[in-house]
């Protein structure tokens, strides 16, 4: 492969994710499951899930180059901290492993195809597409089981922190990316999005009904909804993309919050 003459490197688009989204669908499930149940392991387990979030960044750049046959003076940096998150991430698994007293890799080994699949995308420069998106959010969001298991929660209610985290991720990408192409005067169909919505508050409802669910989830679902059909009225997509971003963590943060502390009062 060419070596390119050296010059200057920006460091951070190399060592940190471009999708600053993507920092939401980690927060969440780390904050929700160090929330309901703290442990030791959990908060090396979620080092370790730190670990390869920022691994996927310069993993992306590295490979991209090596298919490109090219060597750019970043991929010598790409790889250096490919090898740094990697081993980090890799000690603070183990330390999660030999520190905790109850088993958490299921929901990591149920979560595995769906990081697969938004690698692939990753490898073909389709990263953005909805399917990548969807899957790389839902494979984070496994993590609040994992942690929840780390805490000595049963299986049942632990695999139940993922589904509702993955119902309001999908939800929310759905959204996000109508708004955006609406903003974007891109003629977008709006009723896939108030469908994602309904079906996921639906869904948890319906869990709340039987007991599984605390009905706080059901509120925080039923505010997304609202946001969702406010979000894409005509006066709303002027909002800078910038502002969106921040509202849709506020949102995220309100329903993690609605869904800790449903399960810690139990309603």
């Amino acid at each position: 492969m060419a070596e390119t003459s050296p010059g200057s490197v920006r460091l951070r688009p190399i060592a940190l994710p471009v999708e600053h989204g993507g920092w939401g669908f980690l927060g969440a499930p780390i904050i929700l499951g160090l929330w309901v149940a703290p442990s030791v392991a959990g908060v090396w387990l979620s080092l370790a899930a730190l670990g390869v979030f920022l691994t996927r960044q310069p993993l992306k750049l590295a490979l991209g180059d090596r298919q490109r046959g090219k060597r750019y003076p970043r991929t010598a940096w790409a790889e250096r901290f490919v090898a740094l998150y990697s081993v980090s991430a890799l000690l603070a698994f183990l330390a999660a492993w030999l520190t905790t007293t109850h088993p958490f890799w299921l929901p990591l080994l149920l979560a595995a195809p769906l990081a697969l699949v938004q690698f692939r995308y990753d490898l073909l420069k389709q990263s953005r597409s909805l399917l990548a998106e969807i899957c790389g959010a839902n494979a984070l969001a496994s993590l609040a089981s994992a942690l929840a298991l780390c805490g000595g929660w049963q299986l049942v209610p632990a695999l139940l922190l993922w589904l509702l985290l993955a119902l309001k991720a999908t939800a929310a990408i759905i959204y996000v990316r109508a708004r955006i192409r609406l903003a974007r005067t891109i003629p977008t169909a709006r009723a896939p999005v108030y469908l994602a919505h309904v079906i996921a508050l639906a869904a948890v409802a319906g869990l709340a009904a039987i007991g599984l669910v605390p009905w706080l989830a059901t509120i925080a679902f039923g505010v997304l909804l609202g946001r969702a059909v406010i979000g894409l009225l005509p006066h709303s997509l002027t909002t800078p993309t910038a502002i969106v971003g921040f509202q849709e963590l506020g949102f995220s943060l309100l329903t993690v919050a609605a869904i800790a502390g449903g399960f810690m009062i139990g309603w």
